[in-house]
């Protein structure tokens, strides 16, 4: 590992040259280049360095133990110590550093919710899901847009499909894929029986025209009525939108918007995603074989996470975590502790297989 990482620091140097040549400096498109080189290695440099001064305290330190008196041989044992319960800490970090990045971590996310098992009850949770993840996205400073919703007369979601614009949008929501299961009394319950239901969730990156090429030719574009809130255009003009993917069967619509182009680029923007979805799960199935195993597949048909009203629980079923703050999970505010545990594991579990 330390010769990948002086290779890593190699370059970084190499790159810092470059950054102050004149004829680099000349060239924008390559100063652009290199700069952009140079700050995606800047921060495992800098661990990197880190590393290389704790390997060099511990060599001094234990140097030191070897020749001082007895004060300062106290001193030194105390600090070694501590270097030594660093390095496992340090090195850890530097393995993920080096694990292979995922392009779709800086992507914009799809985000797709379905009312499952459970009815009405069941299309009240993915409402409850949909703010949840509304409120986190806020909390990020993230931009989130309804690209299409079918919602029932009581106030749930049958499906609802957003857009979430922001930094490590993906990378921070990616493991939400799956089945949301929800245990609680609904209001209509006289009994007071405690009812389950479930929601599908799911969290694609959002597909440019560089990642997935769609031919015209292998569409079928609809267009109609819109039907529910909108002003006068309701009824009335032709701005709703139906996409077709003949040679998948995949379809999409969207009427949220007033404009067709609006409502035809919301559209094809969602089924960019879908397409590249199966294109990257395609792939990945191509490694499992490989490999044996398959981390971090976001198995939609998993059930993942139980939210249990009664007990004011929640609990992810692939890390074990269990946290005892049900509304706080549902405001959005710490949704960030049970993703932070996700990310953890899943990189854990990539390292194993390294």
């Amino acid at each position: 590992m330390l010769d990948k990482l002086l290779d890593i620091e190699k370059k970084y140097d190499e790159l810092t040259g470059l950054l102050s040549d004149p004829k680099v400096l000349a060239v924008p498109q390559d100063f652009q280049k290199y700069s952009k080189e140079h700050s995606d290695l800047q921060q495992i440099v800098e661990k990197i360095r880190e590393y290389k001064k704790l390997l060099g305290d511990l060599d001094d330190t234990e140097e030191l133990l070897g020749g001082g008196d007895g004060d300062m041989k106290e001193l030194a044992q105390t600090e070694l110590e501590e270097l030594k319960k660093r390095r496992p800490i340090v090195e850890n970090e530097l393995k993920l550093m080096l694990l292979p990045v995922d392009p779709r971590d800086k992507k914009n996310v799809i985000l797709e919710i379905r009312a499952g098992t459970g009815g009405e009850e069941a299309a009240l949770f993915a409402a409850s899901l949909l703010r949840m993840y509304t409120k986190y996205a806020e909390s990020k400073r993230w931009k989130i847009e309804i690209i299409s919703m079918n919602a029932t007369g009581l106030g749930g979601l049958k499906e609802v499909v957003a857009s979430i614009q922001g930094k490590g949008a993906y990378s921070r929501l990616k493991y939400e894929s799956g089945v949301h299961r929800v245990q609680r009394v609904p209001a209509t319950e006289a009994s007071g029986r405690i009812h389950t239901s479930a929601a599908t969730v799911a969290v694609l990156p959002e597909a440019e025209d560089v990642d997935i090429k769609v031919d015209a030719k292998d569409l079928r574009i609809d267009t109609f009525c819109s039907s529910g809130a909108g002003g006068q255009s309701v009824n009335t003009t032709y701005s709703a939108v139906r996409i077709v993917h003949v040679p998948t069967g995949l379809t999409v619509q969207c009427q949220d918007e007033r404009s067709q182009t609006k409502n035809k680029d919301k559209a094809m923007k969602v089924l960019r995603s879908r397409l590249y979805e199966i294109e990257m799960e395609e792939k990945e199935k191509e490694r499992a074989q490989q490999r044996k195993s398959q981390v971090g597949s976001g198995d939609r048909s998993e059930r993942i996470r139980t939210y249990n009203y009664p007990q004011n629980r929640v609990t992810d079923h692939r890390t074990g975590l269990t946290l005892h703050k049900l509304e706080q999970v549902l405001e959005g505010a710490a949704l960030e502790e049970v993703l932070d545990n996700l990310i953890t594991y899943f990189n854990a579990e990539r390292l194993k297989e390294l």
